[in-house]
């Protein structure tokens, strides 16, 4: 059996066994649990009550943090020359089309967001194999897929994140760093969890949240009380 560290046991000391606890007391919480020598990420992840296999219980969508995720997104914009100074401006890292379609090609994807025009998403079709399983490909549903290319990579940058239910009915996403006040993680995780609300499915029965767990790099996950908004 692995021997718990002495680190490690206080930070389970501060867990009450079996205890829910309030958004705002858990968000205080994370930043005492979370001793890890970075600045660790804060997650969410929420259980819902749907079955992600049958297409009217899918979940997804987007959402604009407040205070953004405090991780410095790496955007790539996929746009005609029209379109690239639009997108260098509002800040995108990588501007340009068929250079960085051919380096897509040979494995690159060093980016967290790819930001694309409609009459582009044709050249990015045959490159669905490298996207799809690492979430890149652009999305006209979550924005990424736009004519309005400076607003979408501004939104971005701010901290505007999708997130979709896996195939276990769980929503995982990032809502911040443990060097965030607790106020603005509360805002944050609040944010999100009330966008996941409103996108309950008609097709869901019963219990649409069964869990909701806070947690930071290496820490453990917090319970939080269900009864939200």
């Amino acid at each position: 059996m692995a021997k718990i560290t002495k680190k490690r046991k206080e930070v389970v000391a501060k867990l009450e066994k079996d205890k829910v606890y309030s958004l705002q007391e858990a968000s205080t919480l994370i930043k005492e649990i979370s001793n890890a020598k970075f600045d660790a990420s804060v997650d969410l992840a929420v259980r819902l009550g749907v079955d992600p296999r049958k297409a009217n219980q899918m979940v997804r969508g987007v959402v604009s943090l407040p205070h953004g995720t405090g991780k410095d997104v790496k955007v790539l914009a996929l746009v005609t020359p029209d379109k690239e100074a639009e997108a260098k401006e509002a800040g995108a890292d990588f501007v340009g089309l068929d250079e960085y379609l051919d380096k897509i090609k040979g494995g690159w994807t060093d980016v967290d967001v790819i930001i694309t025009m409609p009459s582009v998403m044709g050249k990015l079709g045959p490159l669905g194999r490298v996207l799809g399983p690492r979430g890149l490909m652009p999305n006209p549903k979550t924005g990424t897929v736009t004519m309005d290319v400076a607003k979408a990579v501004t939104e971005v940058k701010a901290g505007k994140i999708d997130f979709k239910v896996d195939k276990t009915g769980i929503v995982h996403a990032s809502i911040g760093k443990a060097s965030f006040s607790a106020d603005k993680i509360e805002d944050n995780a609040n944010e999100l969890l009330t966008t996941l609300m409103k996108l309950k499915p008609t097709a869901s029965k019963g219990i649409y949240v069964k869990s909701i767990y806070m947690s930071s790099t290496m820490s453990p996950s917090i319970a939080i009380d269900t009864k939200i908004g």
